[in-house]
């Protein structure tokens, strides 16, 4: 039995043929104008594909198509005039007699929306290359040059990595000299040079030339020196230190008081919020900028006594904040870590000699120290375990001074045998493998797709 939907559209088709019969046309028109059919044209529209589709339906080509067809089997053997043709055929042009499809079962599909505009296919394949974005950096660059600062008695010399080569930046008189202290400010440029006479110079690298001198604050020579910004800030053997803001006539805005000999270490924190001082008084102290007003005598944040001897080595870790490593002379020879935040000391390592000063690696949780007697040794250790990694031996007298080149990898050492040695000893840091890119989400990420 056929459905009576299917009953309903081919009746309707070829309602010429119903004419005939008005007990078939009287309930056609009965059960088309019935609320009943109407619901369950509704219900029925779309609930099989074999059901057409009203909607997409061409009534008229449909009837024209039964129709003619008919009437072209019973009349194949008449003679049709040049007049019929033409009509015929114009006919068959308006009503697309290529189609050979009567009933749709489905609607056309819609016209699909382009998410991405044409002209920007247009404007990526485009046979010439587009300029390039300019790109304007939102903070500061910092140049860092890979020259090296080192002070022999009364002079100073520059000695540049990238070419070898090497230059005298000054000479000071003896009534000044010798030189106590030299410290590179951030940006390569400018360099502070302490003297014996407690004056403090400052000179432009590039020119060689003196741009000025520091003078009143402090009464004998000057052993330490540390850039925060443009603040240079001074040790003494006087046991002062002072902040010096090299952009003023008066330069002295803050002075910290608390070592009773003669300050032998200086290093501000990477933050610039705290200073940790190390003195021949085997005092180590932490100040904190917050608590250093203009022109005025500081409190400490922290006095730690756990030193037995001068302590001259210091290093903030660059990978965890309020960690500085200390190193305490040759009665004390230990190496001890601080969580400045709580003046807690969290580890203490006996070294067996005196250490001179400590450095961390840039790219790796390692420490290097540089010893004095008996082996004048650079020891190399893993951090936190402190488990020796290697020792580097070659000078014959204490190693003083370490530094690092920019790129973390070479190590530079003075010692009391004036020599300077490089040594590798970071290593090449390991190249991070980037991160597989995450796939695009495309324009719907919250719909989960099914492959």
């Amino acid at each position: 039995m056929a459905d009576p939907l299917s009953v309903l559209l081919l009746a309707r088709l070829s309602r010429g043929s119903l004419n005939s019969c008005p007990q078939q046309v009287q309930f056609l028109q009965r059960w088309e104008n019935n609320d009943f059919c109407f619901e369950f044209l509704q219900r029925w529209e779309n609930l099989d594909r074999f059901i057409p589709n009203r909607s997409a339906m061409d009534f008229d080509f449909a009837h024209y198509m039964l129709t003619k067809r008919g009437k072209g089997k019973e009349n194949q053997s008449d003679v049709r005039s040049q007049s019929k043709e033409a009509y015929l055929k114009l006919l068959a042009e308006t009503f697309n007699m290529n189609r050979s499809r009567i009933l749709a079962f489905k609607n056309k599909p819609p016209t699909p929306v382009k998410l991405i505009p044409d002209e920007f296919y247009s404007s990526v394949h485009q046979s010439k290359p587009s300029k390039p974005v300019r790109r304007i950096p939102q903070v500061g660059q910092i140049q860092i040059s890979n020259v090296l600062a080192l002070a022999l008695q009364n002079t100073v010399y520059l000695w540049d990595a990238s070419n070898g080569s090497a230059s005298e930046l000054v000479t000071v008189d003896d009534e000044n000299g010798p030189v106590t202290s030299v410290s590179w400010a951030a940006d390569g440029q400018y360099i502070a040079i302490g003297l014996n006479s407690s004056d403090v110079q400052l000179w432009d690298s590039t020119t060689n030339r003196l741009l000025r001198t520091l003078r009143g604050g402090h009464q004998s020579r000057v052993g330490s020196l540390d850039w925060k910004n443009h603040i240079l800030t001074t040790g003494g053997m006087d046991g002062q230190i002072i902040n010096n803001d090299v952009r003023v006539h008066s330069h002295i805005v803050a002075t910290f008081r608390g070592h009773r000999q003669e300050v032998c270490g200086l290093k501000w924190s990477t933050s610039g919020q705290q200073l940790a001082s190390g003195g021949n008084d085997n005092l180590l102290y932490i100040w904190d900028r917050s608590m250093a007003p203009m022109h005025s005598r500081s409190q400490w944040l922290h006095r730690l006594e756990d030193h037995t001897a001068a302590v001259k080595a210091l290093a903030w870790c660059p990978f965890q904040r309020n960690l500085l490593a200390s190193g305490g002379g040759g009665s004390d020879s230990c190496i001890k870590f601080w969580n400045t935040h709580t003046g807690a000391c969290l580890n203490s390592v006996d070294t067996g000699s005196q250490v001179c000063a400590l450095l961390w690696n840039k790219n790796e949780r390692e420490l290097l120290s540089s010893h004095g007697f008996m082996q004048n040794q650079m020891t190399l250790w893993m951090y936190p375990s402190m488990v020796k990694i290697a020792e580097l031996t070659g000078h014959t007298s204490r190693v003083l001074f370490m530094a690092q080149s920019p790129d973390g990898r070479t190590v530079a050492t003075a010692a009391g045998d004036e020599t300077l040695k490089f040594w590798n000893a970071f290593g090449t840091p390991e190249v991070k493998k980037a991160a597989p890119k995450a796939e695009h989400p495309g324009p719907f990420p919250h719909i989960r797709r099914i492959r």
